[in-house]
């Protein structure tokens, strides 16, 4: 994936991967389950970022982050008129491939660089973004034992507790290090980015043991709410592979 800032060139790379999505609709077309065309899609990809009808997607983050579902809904809408609305729908909204296939399939499909890229998105943004949740629950918990009412500031607390610093300060300190604009809103994008480097910022000052017992409260979170890596399934692909 090469990886760019430049508005004029991040435009121009949507070009190189036109093959992509040609071979994608091919593959559909030839009767390969459009999942496994999908990943296969996602494999070929070369951009890290690009502009497209109006919205910025930028797939990979600080260059080793690889946030896979985006680049999937992208790649989808380009084939929209060949997906089965259903699955599709399921797959984008619900998070439940059409499929059941192993990681190692997963890996393949996609290709080792990007699995662990991806594997870094995983653990730097969805799991990141577990913690917060996690230990926002903690605080609520507490404060529901102790009689305490106090809903309006849980992730300041838990922003405090999990990475001794306030919300708005890491921003600011975020921004200040990224050079972005200090505004009064945060898009999805920059909100990524933003977990992204709280995953950093708590792996390079928490010690060892903290960061993996914060990590293991994390993915407890993520299977008790229904949200394990929900994409890659233990069984292998079964059936005909039809669409």
């Amino acid at each position: 994936m090469e990886q760019t800032n430049n508005n004029e060139k991040i435009q121009q790379l949507t070009s190189l991967d036109d093959e992509a999505i040609r071979l994608f609709r091919a593959s559909i077309a030839a009767g390969k389950h459009w999942y496994l065309g999908l990943l296969e899609a996602v494999g070929r990809w070369s951009s890290a970022e690009e502009n497209y009808e109006g919205r910025h997607y930028q797939y990979l983050i600080e260059g080793t982050a690889f946030d896979w579902q985006l680049l999937a809904e992208r790649l989808c809408e380009a084939v929209d008129d060949l997906l089965p609305e259903k699955e599709k729908s399921d797959f984008l909204l619900k998070g439940k491939p059409p499929l059941e296939i192993t990681k190692e399939q997963f890996q393949t499909l996609i290709g080792t660089t990007k699995y662990r890229q991806y594997l870094n998105y995983y653990y730097g943004v969805t799991v990141e973004e577990a913690l917060l949740f996690a230990v926002k629950d903690e605080v609520r918990k507490e404060r529901h034992l102790a009689a305490i009412i106090k809903e309006d500031d849980t992730t300041a607390e838990a922003f405090t507790r999990i990475y001794a610093e306030t919300q708005p300060v890491l921003l600011e300190q975020f921004r200040k290090e990224k050079h972005h604009r200090r505004l009064r809103s945060i898009s999805l994008s920059e909100l990524k980015q933003f977990t992204y480097w709280l995953f950093m910022f708590r792996i390079k000052y928490n010690d060892k043991s903290r960061v993996a017992s914060d990590t293991k409260k994390a993915l407890d979170w993520l299977n008790r709410n229904g949200y394990p890596d929900r994409f890659i399934i233990t069984r292998p692909i079964t059936g005909g592979g039809k669409r």
